[in-house]
């Protein structure tokens, strides 16, 4: 039998991907259940204060992929917030949170944005990028959409945490890749610190600081430890990534799909 047209297969791969998350996200429910452990609630701090400090300007600024719960609070911003979630009922949870000012906008994010060139001084991205199939087109997306200089903040679980790194030398997988992991199966496309960088300047971006919440380790009777010192240090080690980027020129043209 012949092989489907790579487009084709792509846009089926999406499609299922897009399925499978809005499965387990429409309600907001998962989200819920996890911001306010420590582990998250410093990723959230950490992005929101780069988000804080690095926008120029007044323009608007975007929060991509907000969830029920946006990092962002609207009263520590230049502008005005914008934000877009493809799960609607969290959407309407992320505006309620937010005081009911900030415009919200249903859209997928695997698809072209809904939004003009240039439209936004600032853009974050919590715990996204992980779950597309293209995350070039994405940042490809983001970087069209915002205003020259204008700063993009990316959270994403980190590939190469310590305690992986020390696994995969005995032959266990990291967890970003466990097909089998209750929630992490849906993180189709892993970062470490580096492909990260190297992500963003294809796409036209230039990384100005990377920062992690914490560097964590499970001792043998199952107690997790963790160091936000560590992570300060050494943020390519931590359990997350984030990262800020500004837009620079223009990115290559997009691959082929055909």
């Amino acid at each position: 039998m012949a092989e489907p047209p790579t487009g084709t297969s792509s846009h089926r791969a999406q499609a299922h991907g897009r399925h499978a998350n809005h499965r387990r996200y429409h309600d907001g429910a998962e989200v819920d259940g996890y911001v306010d452990t420590p582990y998250h609630r410093v990723r959230r701090a950490v992005a929101a204060r780069l988000v804080v400090d690095g926008v120029t300007g007044g323009g608007p600024v975007l929060e991509l992929g907000c969830g029920p719960r946006g990092i962002l609070d609207p009263a520590t911003l230049p502008g005005p917030l914008v934000l877009a979630d493809v799960a609607g009922t969290a959407l309407g949870a992320a505006r309620r949170a937010a005081g009911g000012q900030a415009p919200a906008v249903r859209l997928d994010a695997t698809r072209e944005l809904p939004f003009r060139a240039g439209s936004f001084v600032g853009l974050l991205a919590g715990e996204l990028i992980e779950h597309v199939y293209d995350p070039l087109a994405l940042l490809r997306e983001c970087h069209r959409v915002l205003a020259p200089e204008g700063l993009l903040v990316l959270t994403t679980p980190n590939l190469a945490p310590v305690q992986d790194r020390l696994a995969f030398l005995t032959g266990r997988a990291p967890r970003q890749v466990d097909p089998l992991h209750p929630y992490l199966w849906l993180h189709i496309r892993p970062f470490t610190a580096s492909l990260l960088r190297r992500t963003l300047r294809r796409a036209g971006f230039t990384p100005v600081a990377l920062r992690s919440n914490e560097v964590g380790w499970r001792l043998p009777g199952g107690r997790w430890v963790a160091s936000r010192r560590l992570a300060r240090a050494a943020p390519g080690l931590g359990g997350s990534l984030i990262c800020a980027a500004r837009r620079q020129g223009t990115p290559p043209p997009p691959r082929n799909r055909a």
